[in-house]
């Protein structure tokens, strides 16, 4: 399978309390100011088989995943949501944004818990097929983010994690962003600002790429 770049698909990536939730409330908001129809998503889930594997994989009261296991369950759920979910809504015209995608496995699965990021780039080509023109990557302090974690309920398997697992995952997400292969379709943006001025930077950089896709 040929890994295929789509230009109306954007993703959000970035760790644990980088507020991600905040940024996809203001593109929504872009998008309906703009008049342009856009679907919006998550991963891993988007669809009802996805979200049950995504139980699997977060769930504390079974038997721990091993590496591998996490990542090849990501990647199922990740199969059905790009074939039953993104696809359908980006050959409709729509847009398509995704709190996380491929790139969170590289950053979690990867540099988190020491895999192969050539295992994962076969899988992404083998089981994937596309990939987003426009990734925004919100960049925290590993601290600051989980700071900004504590008091929302108990963490799952992933949250739950030691700070310097969170510091890989951080590391990884930079790393991949500064990569010459993939650093165009990249906005890394210090999430450590206030929410004005990272939502404002996240809006301007899909209005570039809305002007970019219309021209």
């Amino acid at each position: 399978m040929t890994l295929r770049t789509h230009a109306r698909f954007v993703t959000l990536e970035g760790g644990e309390g980088a507020g991600k939730s905040t940024v996809l409330a203001a593109l929504r908001g872009a998008f309906e100011q703009a008049g342009i129809q856009a679907l919006y998503t998550r991963e891993p889930g988007g669809t009802p088989l996805a979200e049950q594997i995504r139980g699997l994989m977060l769930d504390t009261h079974h038997e721990p995943a091993v590496a591998e296991t996490e990542l090849l369950l990501a990647f199922a759920a990740r199969a059905q949501h790009v074939r039953t979910t993104i696809l359908p809504a980006l050959e409709s015209g729509a847009w398509v944004v995704s709190d996380r995608f491929t790139d969170a496995s590289y950053a979690y699965q990867g540099a988190g818990r020491g895999l192969d990021a050539q295992f994962i780039a076969d899988l992404e080509r083998r089981v994937v097929g596309i990939r987003p023109a426009l990734t925004l990557l919100l960049d925290v302090p590993v601290e600051v983010g989980l700071q900004r974690m504590r008091g929302r309920g108990a963490a799952d398997r992933i949250e739950g994690e030691r700070n310097d697992f969170f510091e890989r995952v951080r590391q990884g997400y930079r790393d991949r962003a500064a990569s010459a292969a993939e650093s165009e379709r990249f906005e890394v943006i210090d999430a450590s600002q206030t929410v004005d001025a990272v939502a404002a930077q996240a809006v301007a950089r899909l209005q570039a790429q809305i002007a970019r896709v219309l021209r």
